[in-house]
């Protein structure tokens, strides 16, 4: 059963879904910048106590607030409005100078145009606000897996718990029985394409971080999506695999982007075919 919100029709909607999508694209910059740490720290917690535990820990999510990573001079709010700031600085910080990475303006305007999509394909609902933090966690998700080939236990296994409460409470693509069959069949199939590479070849080929984040849209979208997003992920990496030849560079290809580009797709002709 859709749930509409009251009040939120027309302009107004997109606009407020626009900037909902800027202010989480500001946020996602930050976990991207600093989870990285986080993760770094508590491995070290895990292997050796004592001598992580000496050391100061790093910055959380919440606290303290955005520093300069060059000159570590706190940022004024007009430093930190999403995409503008940017532009106004020139992507350069305002105390030191030093170059400020083009991913930031990216992210919160990627974030910005995925949120005010969603509000034009699905209106004001509550399903358009679930699916608008979904869009969030798989570009935050595709963006670490680029950038570290690792998605982390902390951003998938929440996905999947939402993603199996949003159906079970009427907010989401499938019913309860196909949000929980495919997180159940997404894992197993990319778990036992894990398993039965490392034991052919003795190698890692597929991590299962993977298998997680296949469940998790399993657990959003339903069995049914399994194969349309398994190969929107094949076709992805082909396309990633061809340019990173021809760009004359040998590298891995982590599989989270494109099973986060399949997921949009799905949802974005979903959107299409309600209307």
């Amino acid at each position: 059963m859709e749930i509409r919100l009251p009040g939120l029709d027309g302009a107004g909607w997109l606009a407020g879904a626009a900037v909902l999508g800027l202010a989480l694209g500001s946020f996602l910059n930050v976990v991207l910048a600093r989870l990285p740490a986080m993760l770094e720290y508590r491995w070290r917690l895990d292997v050796q106590p004592d001598g992580a535990a000496a050391c100061a820990p790093p910055p959380g999510l919440a606290h303290p607030p955005s520093r300069c990573p060059h000159c570590a001079t706190a940022l004024r709010w007009r430093h930190n409005v999403p995409v503008l700031s940017w532009l106004w600085l020139r992507g350069r910080c305002a105390f030191c100078a030093a170059p400020i990475a083009a991913r930031y303006p990216l992210v919160e305007a990627a974030t910005g145009a995925l949120c005010a999509g969603i509000a034009v394909l699905y209106g004001p609902t509550l399903l358009a606000l679930a699916l608008m933090g979904l869009a969030a966690m798989l570009l935050v998700l595709a963006c670490f897996d680029l950038e570290h080939l690792l998605l982390p236990d902390c951003l998938t296994l929440p996905l999947l718990w939402a993603g199996l409460l949003a159906n079970a409470a009427g907010m989401g693509l499938a019913t309860p029985a196909q949000a929980i069959a495919g997180a159940a069949a997404g894992y197993a199939l990319l778990a036992g394409v894990a398993w039965a590479f490392r034991r052919r070849t003795g190698r890692d080929g597929l991590g299962l971080g993977d298998a997680k984040l296949l469940a998790a849209l399993g657990a959003w979208l339903g069995w049914q999506a399994l194969p349309a997003l398994l190969l929107a992920a094949g076709l992805w990496g082909v396309a990633a695999g061809l340019l990173a030849r021809w760009r004359r560079r040998a590298a891995l290809q982590p599989l989270g982007p494109g099973l986060a580009f399949g997921a949009a797709l799905i949802v974005a002709g979903a959107g299409l075919m309600a209307r």
